[in-house]
């Protein structure tokens, strides 16, 4: 499995790279199921491998001047806040056993992994639908959507210190709407954002854990090469043409981890 796993390992990084998101939601699945890993110990896992391929896969864009630095900002601070704030203070709050209906018990791992899924279908739903959402709206003012993209920088904290998650498909629809970045600039960003809430999140627990390094840097080093890969495809192929059908794998593989957990 675990050869299986290291091949799934470059698809994220090939992901990353190529549409600037999408590929860190399938870290945690891939860290549980082909390598066997703990699902809390996964989110820790999942936040160095997408903060460090990310961090790679943001160079390219820094070096052709892609990356708003003042929008990362307004973004990515409240992130940061939330993230530390989830991992530190939210997840020790819930218990191992989180309830139990009848003979099925929601353990600390199955609650994680479920809230994992849903993250997963939604991210799905962005990639399936019309990209019309990824056109600048007009309506919204300077000060409402700096407002507004420094709350959804909250919410991509929270749900990135839950389980491990990047949250590009969330950060780089808000960075064209609210912000009115243009998209590619938008991808650069968000690699950017990515990559700093990650690795802090990261950091924040890191202690608190046993790490198994010599895996860590092996899965890491293979998702890097994989978004190396991905911003050289990027020159050739349109990330938007292929992002529908990464859509429909993700949403695939949400419904299959949601069946696994509670029926199998």
């Amino acid at each position: 499995m675990e050869i299986i796993g290291y091949a799934a390992a470059v698809l994220i990084g090939v992901s990353l790279g190529l549409i600037g998101g999408g590929g860190s939601i399938l870290t945690v699945p891939v860290l549980v199921y082909l390598f066997g890993i703990d699902a809390f110990l996964a989110t820790e896992y999942s936040l160095f491998v997408v903060g460090i391929s990310s961090l790679v896969g943001s160079v390219s864009y820094f070096k052709k001047g892609l990356i708003n630095f003042k929008m990362a900002f307004v973004f990515g601070l409240p992130s940061v806040i939330s993230i530390f704030l989830t991992r530190i203070y939210l997840l020790p709050l819930i218990p191992e056993n989180v309830f139990q209906i009848q003979n099925f018990t929601v353990t600390k791992n199955i609650f994680l992994l479920l809230i994992f899924a849903g993250l997963m279908i939604l991210a799905s739903y962005k990639m399936i639908k019309n990209n019309s959402s990824e056109e600048p709206l007009e309506s919204i003012t300077n000060k409402n959507s700096a407002f507004l993209a420094a709350g959804q920088g909250s919410i991509v904290g929270v749900l990135t210190g839950l389980v491990g998650a990047g949250g590009g498909f969330m950060i780089i629809p808000a960075l064209v709407n609210l912000l009115k970045i243009p998209m590619k600039i938008a991808i650069g960003t968000s690699l950017a954002i990515i990559s700093i809430n990650s690795l802090i999140g990261f950091a924040s627990t890191v202690n608190h854990v046993a790490i198994d390094w010599k895996l860590l840097v092996s899965i890491t080093a293979i998702a890097v090469a994989g978004i190396i890969i991905g911003s050289q495809l990027s020159k050739k192929i349109d990330g938007k043409k292929l992002k529908p059908a990464f859509g429909w794998f993700i949403l695939i593989m949400g419904i299959y981890i949601i069946m696994r957990e509670i029926f199998l």
